[in-house]
């Protein structure tokens, strides 16, 4: 699962990561959460023979998928995260996976580790080397009632590598760099023949930090989120005694 992530490399280092020729001023962002808009890249059209323009594109997309099929989004789910296991056929995800495969840059993301009842540890998760890294994202055009039209996308996952399965059981699916193309080519690269690029990342790949509970607030958007801290067990609620009544006595109300 990714329900958060953070991009905060420079424009500069994002493009040149993802091959794109340029972006658009963007400040860091530290907890980007479903429904904002999240940047992602896709193929480009064609180029003209003997250019020497990068072959992709930047899109800003809500982060959120909405088939093209839905009637009433207001009834649909949340499509945030798409099991790379089942995208493939999946009526919510095929014609993404068929047409519009696309790259969303990260400098990690956010998982919750369960403990009974509580909230949970987050920890910030980064890639060991550091830098920007490259979820497998997806791109659905969703045409509203009324005419105009929106962006969506999800993120895949897989399940998780030994780094983070003791955190949560699944994780984003990484594509490294060296296949973006192959990733992206909708033209001549069927889904079924970039399957195997969303497997899980290999051991040592990333790094996990513990980090406080501010980042459970999509409220809270600076670098102190991603410091290192450890929620502690939540304080027991004092029971409200009537006055005037024994604790040890039994009663039916």
């Amino acid at each position: 699962m990714c329900g958060r992530f953070a991009l905060t490399a420079t424009p500069d280092q994002t493009a040149a990561h993802l091959g794109l020729a340029e972006l658009e001023e963007f400040p860091a962002r530290y907890n980007i959460a479903p429904t904002q808009p999240v940047l992602m890249a896709l193929a480009g059209p064609p180029r003209a023979p003997g250019s020497n323009l990068p072959d992709r594109q930047a899109m800003l997309v809500r982060w959120g998928l909405i088939p093209t099929w839905v009637k009433d989004t207001k009834a649909f789910p949340l499509l945030f995260n798409a099991r790379s296991e089942g995208a493939l056929d999946k009526a919510s995800f095929k014609t993404a996976m068929r047409h519009l495969r696309a790259l969303v840059p990260a400098s990690g993301f956010y998982e919750w580790q369960q403990s009974g009842a509580a909230k949970g540890q987050p920890y910030w998760i980064r890639p060991k080397r550091g830098g920007v890294i490259a979820f497998a994202g997806l791109v659905e055009t969703y045409a509203e009632p009324g005419g105009s039209e929106m962006d969506t996308g999800a993120i895949l996952t897989t399940r998780a590598n030994a780094d983070i399965a003791h955190i949560h059981d699944r994780m984003p699916a990484v594509i490294e760099e060296r296949d973006f193309a192959r990733w992206l080519d909708c033209r001549t690269q069927e889904p079924r023949d970039v399957l195997d690029l969303l497997r899980p990342v290999e051991a040592d790949f990333f790094e996990a930090i513990p980090v406080s509970d501010l980042v459970n607030k999509v409220a809270n958007t600076g670098p102190e989120i991603q410091e290192r801290g450890i929620v502690g067990p939540q304080p027991e609620k004092v029971r409200r005694q009537k006055p005037g009544a024994d604790e040890n006595q039994m009663t039916l109300f």
